[in-house]
């Protein structure tokens, strides 16, 4: 059963940072291209990022670039996404996915940017 779990979200003041966390179990991690999406309230779901699974391939999001370093480590079956420079429109569940276009997601973790 394929299972990603996401953890590491929480409220954070404009400017800071949170790091993010994705367990993946049930398929072979090390094979697979990996992304981030998130979902604001009331809006539609957003890719932000995405990683090869060798992590020679690595693009963001324009809205995220420059402020977030997404990275995996595939002895741990692990991915991560590094959040700098928090703003409050990153306000958002953020899920790990196998597909950019996170048909195939956990179930998310909260990021709240607020002072």
């Amino acid at each position: 059963q394929v299972q990603l779990v996401e953890s590491g979200g929480g409220l954070v003041q404009p400017g800071g940072s949170l790091r993010l966390s994705c367990t993946a179990s049930g398929f072979v991690f090390r094979n697979s291209g990996m992304s981030w999406v998130r979902q604001a309230p009331g809006k539609e779901l957003e890719w932000v990022s995405t990683i090869s699974d060798g992590s020679r391939y690595i693009v963001y999001a324009d809205s995220v670039k420059g402020r977030f370093t997404i990275s995996r480590d595939n002895a741990k079956n692990t991915l991560y996404l590094q959040m700098t420079k928090l703003k409050p429109e990153d306000t958002a569940l953020y899920y790990c996915a196998r597909d950019r276009a996170g048909l195939r997601r956990g179930q998310g973790t909260q990021v709240t940017v607020a002072s």
